[in-house]
């Protein structure tokens, strides 16, 4: 392969000129022939046993051209790339310019990285609000753990209430017919809970143990299954039984046996500490959003729409992945959603722009700093990485290049000094009981 041509033909797209010799063509045809003779019949001969060049006399010369060209362009392109010292952020577009007896000469057009500008990124400035946390939010974070160890006890002597969890069967039906996914049996459900259509669970309050009663609803005019949205429907409901949760007394023992302190009070002080530094941290991801923010506003490029594209995609890859991981995919997704594949992309092209953007930035201030990553730091990542994902060292070397991993690293060092070098003014919000107060003077 021989780099005839680089020229740059628009704003960011690029086109690669490049010769395939004549013998390496030559080889990839008869390659083709011997994968495809099998399937050739040729008067005169048996089925996969006629010459090339008779089935190029018959067929013409060309028969083989198409995909003896699609088998040599991938090394051939890696080859020139190499040699443009190019990078594509889009799929080329590959033309075949001429065969001829010196071999093929083929150009691909592809977009690259633009130019970028990034100016005011060391100091800048961001307000951090950092929220205290109130006795409120810790009895209601403790209210949280005692919920989860609660313990359903039957109840049989009142009829149900809002917060009981009940069993029940029921039958839906709409202009007196019966509609698709409006019957179970045995179904739980929790009162007040509005898992259920709204005015549903209502109608369940107030009834006893063995009780048969019809709720009526309607059905909201935005429901997801259009057949039924702002239909009236009956639903005939069928109560078995009524549970309570249980929620475990507020004292020493209960602290004893969800934490490892020895009193309710040791409790309530480590879980305000807890609480204190999540807020903290919600906090400094605000911060280093609003820097990201300004960031992008202070950054100039003209960018390919084919990045906004690729990262969408990612986006959407990303996002089918970890529905697999619940058992879920794409198409069901779509289903109980209505969304479809466009919709999704929708959704996450706003994230993707900023995703690229931000890139695009923190790469900038990575070549405007000469930020470097060492190769000892490179090694460290790789261990952190097979570490955190439980996979061999030497299979994450090989799933993730060490350019690209070095890379990271310098990106989040540019995001360490920009940071660093930010102007940040720290407030305190005030506590629930403070906010309180306050709405209580302004009245």
């Amino acid at each position: 392969m021989s780099l005839n041509k680089k020229e740059l033909v628009d704003k960011n797209l690029y086109e690669l000129e490049f010769t395939v010799d004549k013998s390496t063509f030559d080889s990839a045809v008869d390659a083709v022939y011997r994968r495809q003779v099998k399937k050739i019949n040729i008067p005169g001969f048996r089925k996969g046993k006629a010459p090339k060049s008779i089935i190029e006399k018959m067929y013409g010369k060309g028969v083989f051209y198409e995909d003896a060209v699609n088998d040599i362009i991938p090394a051939a392109f890696t080859e020139a790339l190499k040699e443009s010292e190019l990078t594509p952020v889009s799929r080329p577009e590959f033309d075949v310019d001429k065969i001829d007896d010196e071999g093929v000469v083929l150009k691909a057009k592809f977009y690259v990285k633009p130019e970028v500008e990034i100016k005011n990124y060391l100091g800048i400035e961001a307000a951090k609000t950092i929220k205290s946390v109130s006795d409120e939010d810790v009895d209601a974070e403790i209210e949280r753990v005692r919920a989860r160890n609660s313990r359903l006890i039957e109840i049989n002597d009142r009829p149900a209430q809002n917060g009981d969890s009940v069993t029940i069967d029921f039958d839906g039906y709409v202009d007196g017919e019966q509609f698709e996914g409006g019957k179970a049996e045995g179904h739980i459900l929790k009162l007040g809970s509005g898992q259920f259509i709204p005015g549903f669970e209502d109608q369940v309050v107030g009834h006893n143990i063995g009780d048969s009663f019809d709720v009526n609803v309607t059905f909201p005019t935005e429901y997801h299954a259009e057949n039924l949205a702002g239909k009236d429907a009956v639903f005939k409901v069928t109560l078995h039984a009524i549970k309570f949760d249980e929620l475990p007394a507020l004292d020493d023992e209960f602290a004893k046996d969800v934490s490892e302190f020895d009193t309710l009070d040791e409790y309530k002080a480590d879980v305000k500490a807890k609480l204190q530094e999540k807020n903290n941290k919600s906090a400094d991801a605000e911060v280093e959003e609003k820097i990201i923010d300004t960031l992008i506003e202070n950054l100039e490029a003209d960018i390919p729409e084919a990045m906004f594209e690729n990262e969408t995609e990612n986006f959407v890859r990303d996002y089918d992945s970890r529905l697999r991981m619940q058992g879920l995919d794409l198409s069901t997704y779509f289903k109980y959603t209505g969304l479809d594949l466009d919709a999704l992309r929708k959704q996450f092209r706003p994230q993707a722009e900023r995703q690229v953007k931000t890139r695009l930035a923190l790469e900038k201030i990575v070549a405007l700093e000469g930020i470097t990553a060492s190769e000892q730091e490179v090694e460290d990542e790789y261990n952190r990485l097979s570490q955190a994902y439980g996979v061999e060292l030497d299979q994450v070397k090989k799933s993730v290049e060490y350019s690209a991993l070095e890379a990271d690293l310098c990106v989040k060092k540019a995001v360490d000094l920009i940071k660093e070098k930010a102007v940040i003014t720290e407030t305190e919000a005030p506590v629930a009981e403070e906010k309180a107060a306050d709405a209580e003077k302004a009245e």
